[in-house]
């Protein structure tokens, strides 16, 4: 009864023309788009999106973790049903983890071998175990030199034909200087940065945080896949960072009036999600704080705390939890994009999961987590390729050591019968 009232609720906000003149945490009301079916705008003059959701569907038609003869039920509990089913399928299998682990290895060896000294450690999403399919490595170096060894380490890379000359760039003009490469055998993107140890102390906060709200990943998962799709997941090209998305969801589930979401349905947990950055929240006049519990902070407040640049004040601001006067938002110029995002997958699923709407929520006749995300058959055909690949390598390493092995005891019974032989000819 109580999802049903929830349910009516959001529905009822969704149908409506207008947003309403009085939402919480938001005074500065826009006008809302009525026509359902037009996606939401682009920003102009942006790149063309690195995941087209509507590219390369035809074979699984972009909803590949749907389970064939699976009975999914109607509305809110079909949409609870896919989530399940989304993250269990997005989760690495063993041998894609496999095949990060050789790829950090080898890029680990390698700058090893060069400044014995220095320690290569993972952070970012590998780490936490919240990564995509086709999400970068993080990796720092911790060392003392007095000049960051950026190039010789990218030569390096290139003469052990870790990656290609056009498949490493480095950026050392960055305010965090960088390189970026992708590795030749797995075509895994890596990023290595410097001394920058808050990585490590950040991964290690998440990961607690997943423990606490163990529905945090599969919230993170499913709008991560989004906002990747939207081009809305790179701070570059004005989308938020995957930082700065996590701490959104943990500061939605911390500010949740239910605390306990051991049995929560995970469609009306996402459906809330969407409404609050999608309609409620001001961006314009709050901050996020998940320090001491959790909590909403005049952003004017909070940004002459932080010392920020007044002038130019950020559109997200969150502060970050590890680093004293550090806007994790700051540079996510583009997040009232990412909020009109989230607004038009809240009005296309309370559509697709209303009760009294027989054509949309039937989730056995059609998909209704499939209508704001979308697997291409690239990414489908990519994790295939790479499973192969280490399948290949371990068969060849397989037949290589049996080889060896067959050699060493031809080599042992050769000299056998030549002691044999010798003991003979002495006795003779």
């Amino acid at each position: 009864m109580e999802l049903h009232k929830r349910l009516v609720r959001l529905q009822k906000a969704a149908a409506e023309e207008t947003k309403p003149s009085n939402p919480p945490l938001n005074e500065s009301n826009t006008s809302n788009n009525s026509d359902k079916s037009i996606p939401p705008p682009r920003r102009r003059g942006s790149p063309s999106p690195s995941y087209n959701m509507f590219k390369s569907l035809e074979h699984h038609s972009g909803c590949s973790w749907r389970k064939p003869n699976f009975q999914y039920g109607n509305g809110i509990l079909g949409l609870h049903q896919e989530i399940e089913q989304f993250y269990a399928h997005m989760l690495p299998t063993p041998l894609e983890h496999t095949a990060r682990l050789e790829v950090i290895s080898r890029i680990e060896s390698l700058i090893v071998k060069l400044f014995p000294h220095a320690s290569v450690e993972v952070y970012g999403s590998f780490r936490t175990a919240l990564y995509l399919p086709t999400s970068d490595i993080d990796m720092v170096v911790i060392g003392d030199w007095q000049n960051l060894p950026l190039r010789m380490i990218e030569n390096e890379l290139i003469m052990n034909l870790i990656a290609e000359p056009h498949a490493v760039k480095v950026l050392d003009k960055a305010t965090v200087p960088i390189i970026k490469l992708t590795d030749t055998k797995t075509q895994i993107k890596v990023d290595i940065s410097f001394n920058m140890s808050s990585g490590i102390q950040t991964a290690e906060l998440i990961r607690e945080y997943k423990r606490q709200y163990p529905v945090l990943s599969k919230l993170v998962m499913v709008v991560k896949q989004f906002l990747l799709q939207h081009d809305l997941n790179e701070v570059f090209t004005g989308g938020i960072s995957s930082y700065s998305l996590i701490l959104m969801c943990i500061s939605f589930l911390q500010l949740h009036p239910r605390q306990n979401f051991k049995n929560v349905n995970l469609g009306l947990l996402l459906l809330e999600f969407l409404e609050l950055y999608g309609r409620k929240f001001n961006y314009l006049t709050t901050g996020i704080s998940i320090k001491n519990g959790g909590r909403y902070v005049d952003k004017d407040v909070l940004q002459k705390q932080m010392k920020a640049d007044l002038l130019y004040p950020s559109i997200l601001c969150i502060e970050d939890p590890l680093t004293p006067g550090n806007d994790v938002g700051k540079a996510s110029h583009g997040a009232l994009q990412v909020r009109e995002a989230f607004e038009h997958a809240y009005i296309t699923l309370c559509q697709a999961v209303a009760p009294n709407n027989t054509q949309l929520n039937d989730c056995n006749k059609q998909s209704i987590l499939g209508r704001i995300i979308r697997i291409s058959d690239e990414v489908i055909g990519f994790r295939g390729w790479i499973q192969a690949e280490i399948v290949r390598r371990l068969m060849r390493e397989k037949l290589a050591s049996r080889k060896l092995k067959n050699k060493s005891n031809e080599s042992r019974s050769s000299s056998s019968s030549d002691d044999v032989s010798e003991f003979n000819e002495s006795h003779d």
